[in-house]
C-alpha cells in the first residue's frame, strides 16, 4: 500500500470564532445573559484573521428584542478589515434588511426569530441572495415534552416557541439553506462543552452542515463536536480570553483525525 495522509478522508472542519455585539462592543454572555464587555469589534477581528481563523461572526444579540436592524456602521468597520468570509447575524428580519448588511460588507447573513415568525423569508433570501449566503440559526433549550428532547427559543433566547428543534431545523434544511446553526441554551457559555446530542440529532436530520455553538471549553470539546458532525466550531470565550488558540485547536484536530484548514 502507498503511504497516505490518515487524514484524507475525515470531514474537513473551520474554526469559526463568534463576535456578540451589544451597543458596538464585543461582549460574552452565560446561557444568553450575564454580558460582560470582551472588547473592540475591529481589534477583535483583526487578531482573529492573524491567528488563522477560518471565518467569523457576529452577533448583534439585542437587535431583534429591541425591535431595530444590526449596527450596519459596526458592520462596515470590521468587513474593512476582515480577511476571510464573515457572516452576520441580529435583527436580520426580511431580504431588505440582509441587502443592507451585505452591502456593508458581510459576505454571509444569519437570521433566526424572524425566519421561525415567517419561514416564508428563508425563501425568499435564498432566492434572492442564494443558498450559499444564507445561515439559519436555531436557538435550542432541553425540554423533554418534545420529541427530539429540545425546543425551539426565539427573541435572544427569551421565548419558548413551541417547536421541537430538530423538526424546525428539518423545515429548514427543506428550503435549501447550506448551514444551520444551533445554540443551546443549557451549555451557551458555560465552557462545559457542546449540547453534542443537539448537534447529533440536527446533523443527522438534515443535508446542511451544522455549527457547533455554545459551550467549548476545553480542546476535547471541540473535537467531540467534530466527532457528533459539525463541521464548523463556533466559540466565543475561549477566544477572546485567550484560554484556547487557533493554532493550538488546529494542531490537536488534526492530531486527532479531523482535518482543518490550513
Amino acid at each position: 500500500m502507498s503511504a497516505s495522509n490518515p487524514n484524507e478522508k475525515a470531514p474537513l472542519v473551520r474554526i469559526m470564532p463568534c463576535l456578540d455585539m451589544q451597543g458596538g462592543r464585543v461582549v460574552k454572555g452565560v446561557r444568553f445573559v450575564e454580558i460582560k464587555d470582551a472588547g473592540d469589534p475591529v481589534a477583535c477581528c483583526n487578531a482573529y484573521c492573524a491567528a488563522g481563523a477560518d471565518e467569523l461572526a457576529m452577533l448583534d444579540i439585542t437587535a431583534t428584542v429591541e425591535n431595530r436592524g444590526t449596527l450596519l456602521a459596526v458592520v462596515r468597520a470590521v468587513a474593512a478589515e476582515v480577511t476571510v468570509p464573515f457572516t452576520v447575524g441580529g435583527g436580520i428580519r426580511d431580504v431588505a434588511s440582509a441587502a443592507a448588511v451585505l452591502d456593508a460588507g458581510a459576505h454571509k447573513v444569519s437570521t433566526s426569530s424572524a425566519a421561525f415568525r415567517n419561514p416564508e423569508v428563508i425563501k425568499e433570501m435564498v432566492a434572492e441572495f442564494g443558498a450559499d449566503r444564507i445561515t439559519v440559526a436555531i436557538d435550542a433549550a432541553q425540554n423533554p415534552a418534545f420529541p427530539s428532547g429540545y425546543e425551539v427559543y426565539i427573541d435572544g433566547g427569551r421565548t419558548a416557541a413551541g417547536m421541537d428543534a430538530v423538526e424546525w431545523a428539518r423545515r429548514v434544511d427543506g428550503f435549501g439553506v447550506k448551514v444551520i446553526l444551533p445554540t443551546s441554551k443549557s451549555t451557551d457559555g458555560v465552557r462545559t462543552g457542546y449540547d453534542l446530542p443537539l448537534i447529533a440529532k440536527i446533523k443527522q436530520a438534515v443535508a446542511a452542515e451544522v455549527v457547533a455553538s455554545g459551550g467549548a471549553g476545553t480542546l476535547e470539546h471541540f473535537l467531540e463536536a467534530a466527532r457528533a458532525g459539525a463541521t464548523v466550531l463556533l466559540a466565543a470565550s475561549v477566544f477572546h480570553f485567550n484560554i484556547i488558540s487557533i493554532s493550538g485547536l488546529k494542531a490537536y484536530l488534526n492530531a486527532n483525525g479531523i482535518r482543518t484548514l490550513n
